[in-house]
């Protein structure tokens, strides 16, 4: 007793066992546009976001435009930056920012972060001895 198989059941079946082979390709590279590129990001802006969540007047911020300031008056949507000084230390220039153009924090309210927290912060100690 031989069965044969009509030939469209033979070329369906092929089809569809070609068919899974294909689909692993695309799911591994969705797999490592995720890992590399998806999740580092939504971890910046969680990071970002808590930073805004934690501003403080007196904090000394840098912007996303890199001005560097002294955070004065914190509203609900904006943060007033002192970017100078006159000569008796009183604020000269005061500009308003939105609080999410805030991207680092250099001091918070008096007291100087540790180099280690922030590596690209660019700033050199003098400790070098030659």
């Amino acid at each position: 007793m031989d069965v044969t198989l009509p030939a469209d059941t033979v070329l369906l079946a092929q089809a569809a066992s070609e068919g899974l082979g294909g689909l692993v390709l695309p799911l591994v590279f969705l797999a490592l546009l995720y890992v590399l590129l998806i999740r580092p990001q939504s971890k910046r802006r969680r990071e970002l976001t808590r930073l805004v969540a934690s501003l403080r007047e007196g904090d000394l911020v840098v912007t996303l435009g890199g001005i560097h300031g002294e955070i004065v008056d914190i509203a609900d949507g904006t943060v007033d930056l002192a970017v100078s000084e006159d000569a008796d230390g009183r604020p000269d220039a005061i500009i308003r920012f939105e609080r999410s153009s805030i991207v680092r924090v250099l001091e918070k309210s008096g007291t100087a972060l540790d180099p280690g927290d922030d590596p690209d912060d660019g700033s050199d100690d003098g400790s070098d001895t030659a």
